[in-house]
């Protein structure tokens, strides 16, 4: 796999991953890992990560 093809599968996983952190907000759904409820605020924290590595993913694919 070329250096520009993992960039561009990596950006665009993670660009999901936000999407569906993203969705949870406006939603409200409910994330529950082990008995345990998730709350919103670890979906806020993980949608700049996700949203960050995406763009960083994206952009690097490009060049």
């Amino acid at each position: 796999m070329s250096p520009k093809s993992f960039s561009m599968t990596a950006g665009a996983i993670f660009l999901i991953i936000a999407m569906l952190h993203a969705a949870r907000l406006f939603y409200g759904w409910e994330a529950v890992v082990g008995g345990f409820q998730v709350p919103a605020w670890v979906s806020w924290i993980a949608l700049v990560i996700s949203a960050y590595l995406s763009y960083a993913g994206l952009s690097s694919a490009r060049k």
